[in-house]
């Protein structure tokens, strides 16, 4: 098991004394030992994945926190995807004399692939690593970039406003293809950015292959939730949690509930730490700025197409008949899944996202191969 309910914040505050000069095998020593006390795994080898130990995006900010603590670095979370062991990241960090400069919101999560490049913008958390096993799914033949948001080096504010975050995106995405057809998506309120990414790219004469939201609403057509409808948002937040829990096999129950019960204990592990506190507080404030983006953006009607990746429920402040992208796109591919809220990116049922994704890439391969 990765965590244990006896984890100590002491401990992992004595692993994480005053930054000194180290060695580089002090480097690697150290790194482990942070890798073990957090991860709640022993021994861990220096070639290891840190996502096939059990590591998710929860963990890996009070990882980086702690990481910045001792070495006094700042390294973005997206690099993980670069380095996920301890060895590469330890390469990393000796090299690391400036951690800010070489911040970009661009991630390449899976570089490499014949297909066409799949471009993913951040939901309201601004963090890219919920893509990871959406990506891990699509194959290795399947490139796929993340967008994070501006803000969470902490060298600047978040942006406000979503079409000023679809300007830096577009400029982002140009830099690995200059040109389209675009193959874009986003999940939540990254679905609303990746609309306007594509309006953008549309203006300037692109040819957008595909635009894939996954559970996107159009947040202009709903009031903005009162205490009830939070209290209810609640309740059906459990209820479709349970759904998803009660529809796995087994084994997958029995992994479905120690993931919550280990995200739990890590983040009540994470509070002691001042370092992480403050990276809660960053992280708090790029979700604020950017679910009160999503409330306060007009969509604009869209000219192409938008395929809707929609759970097979929905919660009733968001399933408003005016919500859906229909009336604002060309047309409307809608792709019912069998999930229930807030797991479609989740294992085990990611896969089925992953599935309908590949599907309609395929699609539109064979179309413009056909056209």
């Amino acid at each position: 098991m990765k965590a244990e309910a006896n984890y100590q914040t002491e401990e992992v505050a004595d692993v994480m004394a005053s930054p000194v000069a180290i060695a580089e095998d002090d480097t690697t020593a150290r790194l482990t030992r942070i890798w073990q006390e957090l991860l709640g795994v022993e021994p861990i080898e220096a070639d290891q994945n840190y996502f096939d130990l059990g590591g998710d995006s929860i963990l890996a900010v009070q990882l980086f926190a702690h990481i910045q603590k001792v070495f006094q670095i700042k390294l973005p979370v997206a690099t993980l995807f670069e380095a996920p062991t301890i060895e590469e990241l330890a390469r990393i960090l000796r090299r690391e004399t400036a951690p800010a400069s070489g911040w970009s919101p661009l991630v390449a999560i899976q570089p490499s692939g014949s297909r066409p490049a799949f471009f993913c913008v951040h939901g309201a958390g601004g963090n890219v690593l919920i893509y990871r096993d959406l990506s891990r799914h699509l194959g290795s033949d399947q490139p796929f970039y993340g967008l994070q948001s501006q803000g969470l080096d902490r060298s600047c504010p978040p942006l406000s406003k979503i079409e000023n975050m679809a300007a830096l995106y577009v400029k982002e995405i140009q830099r690995v293809r200059p040109h389209g057809p675009y193959f874009l998506g986003g999940y939540c309120g990254g679905g609303t950015i990746a609309f306007d990414v594509a309006q953008q790219l549309q203006a300037q004469g692109e040819q957008i292959a595909l635009l894939a939201l996954f559970d996107t609403s159009n947040w202009s057509t709903i009031h903005p939730p009162s205490i009830l409808d939070r209290s209810y948002y609640a309740c059906q937040k459990f209820v479709f949690q349970a759904a998803n829990f009660f529809s796995l096999d087994s084994d997958g129950r029995a992994k479905f509930f120690w993931e919550k019960v280990e995200g739990m204990q890590l983040a009540r592990l994470g509070k002691g730490s001042r370092t992480a506190v403050s990276e809660s507080r960053v992280l708090r404030q790029i979700r604020r700025a950017n679910d009160r983006a999503c409330w306060d953006y007009v969509p604009k009607p869209y000219s192409g197409v938008v395929t809707d990746f929609r759970p097979v429920k929905q919660y009733r402040m968001f399933n408003k008949p005016n919500a859906k992208w229909d009336r604002l796109a060309r047309a409307e591919e809608v792709v019912v899944l069998p999930v229930y809220p807030a797991g479609m990116l989740v294992e085990p049922f990611v896969k089925h996202l992953a599935v309908a994704l590949k599907k309609s890439i395929d699609g539109v391969i064979c179309g413009c191969a056909t056209s």
